[in-house]
């Protein structure tokens, strides 16, 4: 580097303790660990009770975690000098609420480089606690206050909010207990294309209330700013939008639309494979072999699938299946039209030819019928919106399962919506402005 201008080495400003109000006065260098010693800069002499000025009276040592440097836990040793007013005989000592919380064991740069951990580079709570040198518990409870309270709690977060997605997720797998929450996504940058989508909140169940509580919530205006609404099929989602933003487009995923319709199309295979054989499928089955190529788009298939599908498909037997199946792949079809407005039309028809004229024995195309029927609006809205989908939210959902599955220490709900939210929920730039 020789454009570089070197300043005088001084290890205060290179531990950062000058931006605590802290000045460094001894170091212990360890293999394991470092020790600094520090003394608080500020004389703060002045009485609280009555102003008059104090003189010293003696000095407590105050023990903080720091920021790790070289993955090297580091600790503070904190002289703080007491005083004694003159007057009113009252006792206080130096304040030290620059460099952490009162009562504090983690300094408020190993709080930030805690969070920094977390939310990039994705650490678990052991990793952290393992670099500041305290307990799991302490690690835990300090960094996700610290988040909530820098982060979380920011009032400003939900700015900007126009698109919403919202959906449910498994965050957890037991028997007993509700194991479901409902998760809220900020799809507004992906409808802009600036950049990905990010977690709002997570909330305790699946189900109308909670989603609609936490409408109910928020602001008036921000409520009023809400343009589109992502969601499934699930009707509560459906009924809190219209409740609480009247003015809202609810848009069906399209995910979970032709999702619907595997389903449908799945359980039409089923009932064919158990009336046609008495059994479920089984290796050899015509049914059962091409269980995966029916749900390839039709434009995807190889010279291999189109021979098997036709092969299939060339009597009688599976009639129910390939009327099924038909409509399965309008449903695909019309969703990748490149044109929206030839793509809508499409899906027009399909959902006018599922409400009447369906034979009864194609009972799932006609319980397919019914729910599309009911929500028509939403399914054709997708069609004047593009980009508005479900598919983001999803692959939050994705996130936050292969957090859960780690196991990276959630004791209960509480922890684990914190660690989600900072995980998922767009703070990088907050805490690295390069990113």
């Amino acid at each position: 580097m020789p454009d570089a201008t070197f300043t005088r080495p001084d290890l205060t400003t290179f531990t950062r303790l000058d931006d605590l109000g802290l000045e460094v006065t001894g170091q212990l260098l360890k293999a394991d660990r470092a020790v600094l010693a520090c003394r608080v800069v500020e004389p703060d002499d002045w009485c609280r009770r009555c102003g008059c000025q104090g003189v010293p009276r003696d000095t407590v040592t105050r023990e903080l975690a720091h920021e790790p440097f070289g993955w090297r836990p580091t600790t503070l040793l904190v002289t703080v000098r007491r005083y004694r007013c003159t007057e009113c005989a009252h006792v206080w000592r130096q304040d030290t609420t620059a460099a952490a919380e009162p009562r504090a064991k983690i300094s408020r740069a190993g709080l930030r480089w805690g969070l920094v951990g977390i939310v990039i580079q994705h650490l678990s709570m052991a990793r952290v606690a393992e670099g500041l040198a305290v307990s799991w518990n302490t690690a835990n409870d300090s960094v996700l206050a610290e988040g909530r309270r820098l982060l979380i709690d920011n009032p400003a977060r939900l700015d900007g909010v126009r698109v919403v997605g919202v959906d449910e997720h498994a965050w957890r797998h037991t028997r007993k207990g509700d194991k479901y929450v409902t998760v809220v996504i900020d799809l507004t940058p992906v409808r802009d294309g600036t950049g990905p989508s990010r977690l709002l909140a997570m909330l305790d169940g699946r189900s109308k209330r909670a989603f609609k509580d936490w409408l109910a919530e928020q602001d008036q205006a921000w409520r009023d700013g809400i343009e589109v609404v992502a969601m499934d099929g699930f009707a509560g989602f459906k009924t809190a939008t219209t409740e609480e933003l009247p003015q809202a487009v609810s848009v069906m995923d399209p995910f979970h639309v032709v999702r619907l319709a595997g389903d449908a199309l799945n359980e039409c295979r089923r009932r064919v494979q158990q009336e046609l054989h008495g059994h479920r499928g089984r290796k050899g089955d015509p049914l059962y072999t091409a269980r995966r190529t029916l749900h390839t788009g039709a434009d995807l298939l190889t010279d291999r699938q189109h021979e098997r599908l036709d092969k299939l498909f060339a009597g009688d037997r599976h009639i129910q299946v390939e009327c099924t199946w038909g409509i399965y792949q309008r449903m695909i079809s019309a969703y990748r039209h490149p044109d929206r407005r030839a793509g809508r039309v499409e899906m027009s028809s399909v959902i006018d030819a599922l409400a009447d004229g369906v034979p009864k024995a194609l009972v799932e195309l006609r319980k397919l019928g019914r729910t599309l029927a009911r929500r028509v609006c939403d399914v054709l809205a997708y069609f004047d919106r593009p980009r508005t989908s479900n598919g983001p939210t999803e692959a939050v959902n994705g996130r936050l399962e292969h957090l859960r599955g780690l196991a990276l220490g959630f004791r209960n709900l509480t922890n684990y919506i914190a660690r989600a939210l900072l995980e998922a929920g767009g703070f990088r730039p907050q805490l690295h402005p390069a990113l």
